[in-house]
């Protein structure tokens, strides 16, 4: 079966992990697979400094601690509980296949409401052949950020435990202290036939409006491409996205960005650095800091200190530039952690990290975070 370059980004999860185990059953002449992953963290957050950082400072009382000075939430981490069916089959001359992923919380903010927030993240099929490539038509992740977040060590734990997303939804890894989130779209792909290590997909995605402003996306798609080339011990790629926002009475703004990374693993070690550059990428998702230029920065290392155990360290910043006083310069997260593969399917995960957000102008505000738990991938 020819599969599409950007499959599942917790297919892709599962496979760092080294712990998929989908159940595979025939239903006529349709190849249909079941899979699933469940995590929980004990996390525990304490914040210091300022108050007053604007915009989303991620180490703020509001958002790192919830309105407080420490906060403890016990729930998931990067990633969500998630149920996975995919579908495939051969017919004439074409691969065809489908992805449907429903998502769910562990943590939400009492005890009474009922945990309702279902993250639906995919709904795509594909269709094509290892001549023709792979065209992808429905809801999936974004390309632009896909490499960031799939190879970042957190993916797995959770990374800064923003307590304002966890409650009801999940940690934020480096998004916001190292890349964007690669988001979930709409969209229309088509992806070359792999050749030589060389891969290459553009999308036209669903245009979206940029959160928390007044700006939307209305009748011109996003565009988004990326190319990789894979090597012994290693990769390189190349991100590109855009999609103009308007906004009220004429006003507007195109968002540009570039990503370019690569990752290589040296026997037990494993190095990874990526970084993203443009306008209007946003902080969390598109284009939500308005027009304002942006560096998303990450780099990572990692060691397999025996066969069941990793430890890795990674930093990552989000740096913005302009703005008035107290809105948000950067948010800066380093995290050091360590996973222990207890069966093939579960690991366990121990990471404490530390996050900067400062203004552009006056003090700084800290958070410093605990997370213990585990994941696993079915």
């Amino acid at each position: 079966m020819h599969t599409p370059q950007r499959h599942s980004l917790f297919i892709a999860a599962a496979l760092a992990a080294g712990s998929v185990h989908a159940a595979d059953f025939k239903a006529g002449e349709w190849d249909i697979g079941l899979s699933g992953i469940v995590n929980a963290y004990y996390t525990h957050t304490s914040c210091s400094g300022s108050q007053a950082v604007g915009g989303l400072a991620l180490a703020s009382q509001a958002l790192g601690c919830g309105g407080t000075t420490g906060r403890t939430v016990i729930g998931n981490g990067l990633l969500p509980n998630a149920l996975t069916t995919t579908a495939k089959t051969r017919q004439e001359g074409f691969d065809i296949g489908a992805t449907l992923m429903i998502g769910a919380a562990v943590a939400s903010g009492d005890a009474i409401s009922n945990n309702s927030n279902v993250d639906v993240r995919q709904g795509f099929f594909t269709f094509g052949n290892a001549d023709m490539g792979t065209l992808k038509l429905g809801r999936d992740y974004g390309l632009f950020g896909a490499p960031a977040i799939l190879g970042d060590m957190t993916l797995i734990g959770a990374g800064a435990p923003v307590s304002a997303t966890q409650r009801n939804r999940v940690t934020l890894g480096h998004i916001g202290s190292g890349y964007t989130y690669l988001g979930t779209y709409g969209q229309l792909a088509y992806s070359l036939p792999t050749s030589g290590g060389f891969s290459a997909t553009v999308a036209l995605m669903s245009p979206v409006d940029a959160s928390g402003t007044n700006f939307t996306g209305r009748s011109s798609p996003q565009l988004q491409a990326q190319a990789s080339v894979a090597f012994n011990g290693g990769k390189v790629w190349l991100g590109l996205k855009s999609q103009k926002f308007e906004g009220p009475a004429n006003s507007g703004f195109t968002m540009n960005g570039v990503e370019v990374g690569g990752s290589v693993t040296a026997g037990a070690l494993g190095f990874a650095a990526n970084v993203q550059s443009g306008k209007g990428l946003g902080v969390l998702s598109d284009g939500d800091s308005g027009d304002r230029k942006q560096t998303n920065l990450l780099l990572q290392a990692t060691w397999q200190a025996t066969a069941k155990t990793k430890l890795g360290l990674n930093w990552g910043e989000s740096r913005l530039k302009d703005g008035a006083a107290n809105d948000l310069r950067s948010n800066t997260n380093v995290t050091a952690g360590l996973y222990y593969g207890l069966t093939k399917s579960i690991t366990l995960v121990g990471e404490l990290s530390r996050t900067t957000s400062k203004p552009v102008a006056g003090e700084q505000a800290r958070m410093n975070g605990v997370a213990l738990g585990g994941i696993v991938f079915f």
